[in-house]
Parts: C-alpha cells; structure tokens; sequence
C-alpha cells in the first residue's frame, strides 16, 4: 500500500514537468516528455503485473503441506530484475507463486528477514532456500523440474 503515495507523487510530478514545457512554448518537448512519463508510470505502477497474486499467509500453507512443492518468487512492481526474471523463465513463469510485496507486508518482511533488513527483490525460495536474485537459467531448470 506505502507504494501507491509513491507511485501518485510521481505521476504529479512528472504531469507539472509536461504541462510546465507545454506552457514554455515547447510543446514537441512536452509531447515527447509526455510519453516518457507515461512509460515511466506504467513500469512503476503498483497495479502493473498484478494477477491476484499470492499472500505469505498462503506460502506459509503451502510449505506446511510440502516445503519443497514450489517455487516462491517474492517481487515489486518497477523492478527490473524482476521483469527480467520473468520474462526469462517464458512460459514456465506460471508454475512459480508470485508474490508481491508491495502488497503483503508479511511477505516484505520475509524478504527483509533474508537479506539483511533490505526489501531485495527478487528473492527467490526453491526448496526451502531462499535466493536473492538468482540466475534465471536456475530458476527455470528448478521450475522445468517440476
């Protein structure tokens, strides 16, 4: 949720920026900041990849059934290495549970919890061993694994 704040003081910020050179007379500048602007806020929105994504409290549950069942990846909107992550492991992304911890302040402070009080992201569990940024190449073996 503290995201949103964040992410709607951009948006303001980066719309005075285009409105300011629209008003300067520059309006090819505006135009063209304009569309930056609109790219940044769609890469930094909290909402952007949301696909009801999983809770801790269900991870928990999970790893109670069987710890070494599956694959958690503990991510952020806006988050590079995250997107690439994702988009690294094609269509084996769907057999991970993804969790964002923008949205689940339990699951933010597990991933403090493994990186020395820092929301590094993303942190990966396979096997019952969390990851910090771990190479994709790994990930998808684990995931093909089933």
């Amino acid at each position: 949720m503290r995201s949103r704040w964040w992410w709607a003081a951009l948006v303001v910020v980066l719309g005075l920026v285009v409105v300011d050179l629209g008003l300067d007379g520059r309006p090819g500048w505006a135009v063209g900041y304009g569309v930056l602007a609109l790219g940044i806020a769609w890469w930094t929105s909290p909402w952007r990849g949301r696909r009801g994504g999983s809770t801790q409290q269900e991870v928990a549950a999970m790893a109670q059934d069987d710890p070494r069942r599956d694959v958690v990846i503990y991510w952020r909107p806006g988050c590079g290495f995250c997107a690439m992550l994702k988009t690294r492991l094609g269509g084996l992304k769907d057999r991970a549970t993804w969790v964002n911890i923008w949205e689940d302040e339990d699951a933010a402070a597990f991933v403090r919890s493994v990186n020395d009080g820092n929301e590094t992201v993303p942190t990966v569990v396979m096997d019952g061993i969390p990851v910090t940024n771990p190479n994709p190449g790994r990930v998808k073996e684990r995931l093909a694994r089933g």
